[in-house]
């Protein structure tokens, strides 16, 4: 069978038998490969789900890199019968396999995730109050909070208000999209579209990211003037484009229309 793509020299025959071989390498740069070429099949999710528990591919410090790999790919494979083991995997002490895990879980839409990635936040705070003088990041906070807005769990907003005063500005602007995915009022909105007017690229990346994912349409002109890339910025005006057409309409509003005349701006 010939490579999906000539790059990486490597069949999907390849790529999933080296799951489970003794090149931890090849483990960690399959698990990738399959998630990027979107590699849909049964013995595939089926490893890489086994893979959540792996324990050979561990660094010095105690992380496990084929096991973030895994959790990554499934998400991106659309492998719902991986869910069980991706809520489990929340509770890895790796801080980024369960970041992983919970951006996997926003992918699929696992809403029977939802009271894991609850105690995982609440967690965070029991940590913080124990533990004030220490830089508040024990749990990957924004993608925790972004997989609760995405999965719309309305009645757990109290657990996502207080990160909307974290002293980590990305956290920061996890819970504003959050919590305007989570109960619609535009004052969480406007805090990101502020943020497009920061000092610091990276957080003016970041707030494109989020404003981008929630589309919110009042956020295009800050989008389109913000000092960033334009492949972000054309990234963010789609997201709030695609929130602006609807599945049963034949018309653009003026909306759509006026956020198309931003992205051909940028081109």
């Amino acid at each position: 069978m010939h490579p999906i793509d000539s790059s990486p020299q490597i069949t999907v025959e390849q790529a999933i038998d080296n799951l489970i071989g003794p090149d931890l390498g090849l483990r960690f740069y399959s698990a990738w490969w399959l998630g990027k070429f979107q590699v849909r099949s049964p013995l595939a999710i089926e490893r890489l789900t086994q893979a959540l528990k792996d324990e050979d591919d561990r660094t010095e410090d105690g992380g496990y890199p084929f096991r973030r790999n895994a959790a990554r790919a499934l998400g991106k494979l659309d492998a719902q019968e991986s869910v069980p083991a991706l809520i489990e995997a929340l509770d890895c002490e790796d801080y980024y396999v369960r970041e992983a895990a919970a951006q996997s879980l926003e992918m699929l839409g696992s809403a029977v995730a939802i009271p894991a990635l609850v105690r995982r936040l609440n967690n965070g705070l029991i940590e913080t109050e124990l533990n004030p003088q220490v830089p508040d990041l024990y749990e990957p906070y924004d993608a925790l909070m972004e997989a609760l807005g995405t999965l719309n769990a309305q009645e757990h907003v109290a657990s996502v208000a207080p990160f909307l005063d974290h002293p980590v500005p990305r956290v920061q602007y996890a819970a504003d999209r959050a919590m305007y995915q989570l109960t619609g009022d535009a004052a969480y909105g406007n805090l990101l579209i502020e943020a497009l007017k920061g000092d610091d690229l990276q957080l003016r990346r970041a707030a494109l990211s989020d404003v981008g994912a929630i589309g919110y349409l009042p956020a295009a002109d800050a989008i389109a003037e913000t000092l960033a890339e334009n492949s972000l910025k054309l990234i963010a005006l789609k997201g709030v484009l695609e929130k602006q057409i609807l599945p049963d309409s034949s018309e653009l509003s003026e909306g759509a229309i006026h956020v198309m005349n931003l992205m051909d701006s940028l081109l």
